[in-house]
């Protein structure tokens, strides 16, 4: 099996093998990942952080060795924690985005001196973070402040504070304790929405005084009821609360 690592800002992984294919997620610099398979021009790829699989493009992958991908697994990741930051490699700036893993810049022979967050912080700094991505633009697949999903952004909210989270809202809802109720929530708990066929579709980070800031059109803080969550701009209610989960 081949082993990678992102050496670039932000990487689209797509559905399939073409650069037209939908995009899924999105790898940004320093995450590692598996090869499961390798052609011309894309490889099939899981990621290390949350096992999620997709396509990227050969041109945008570093290939490393075996040790040095178990290396990675087995050490204290380190995150850039503003919305920008600038990482040096031979002489030469580039541009990463909040979240990235500065920690293997040593790996890609580059050089940081930026912000940067490690290890598990208090579950009070999960609405903290999220106001760092506010009014970030919805963007299907996406995981930056430049363009985020509702599950990417819970995720990346999470992962700056030292949790794991999955990738898909429909993933994220088997982890955690189910609450019985709004009241039983604190702030940094994930409440969970679905369609009218009982999939889950949303997620977003619960507030106090029952408020949730969420991915919809952009990262916004609405209300939240026991029906689900009320468009303060639209005035209706556009999602139906399935559950809320207490994932610290």
């Amino acid at each position: 099996m081949l082993f990678g690592i992102c050496n670039l800002s932000i990487v689209p992984l797509r559905l399939e093998p073409s650069d037209s294919s939908e995009m899924v997620s999105q790898i940004l610099y320093g995450e590692h990942f598996k090869i499961l398979e390798q052609r011309k021009k894309w490889s099939r790829v899981r990621v290390a952080y949350d096992t999620y699989e997709g396509w990227i493009d050969n041109k945008q992958l570093l290939l490393i060795e075996e040790e040095v991908y178990k290396t990675i697994d087995n050490s204290t990741a380190a995150f850039s924690s503003d919305i920008i930051e600038f990482i040096e490699t031979n002489n030469q700036l580039a541009h990463i985005p909040l979240g990235a893993v500065v920690s293997n810049s040593n790996i890609l022979n580059a050089s940081y001196d930026g912000a940067f967050i490690s290890g598990v912080q208090p579950k009070e700094q999960i609405v903290n973070t999220s106001f760092k991505y506010l009014n970030t633009p919805y963007l299907w697949g996406g995981k930056t402040p430049f363009g985020i999903d509702c599950s990417g952004f819970t995720q990346m909210v999470y992962k700056l504070n030292g949790y794991q989270l999955l990738r898909d809202a429909s993933q994220q809802a088997t982890q955690g304790e189910p609450l019985s109720f709004i009241e039983e929530s604190e702030p940094g708990d994930l409440a969970f929405f679905d369609n009218e066929e009982g999939q889950i579709i949303h997620v977003g980070v619960m507030m106090q005084d029952n408020y949730i800031i969420h991915s919809h059109g952009k990262v916004r803080i609405d209300r939240i009821d026991h029906s689900g969550i009320f468009n303060v701009d639209l005035r209706k209610h556009t999602h139906q609360l399935r559950v809320i989960k207490k994932i610290i």
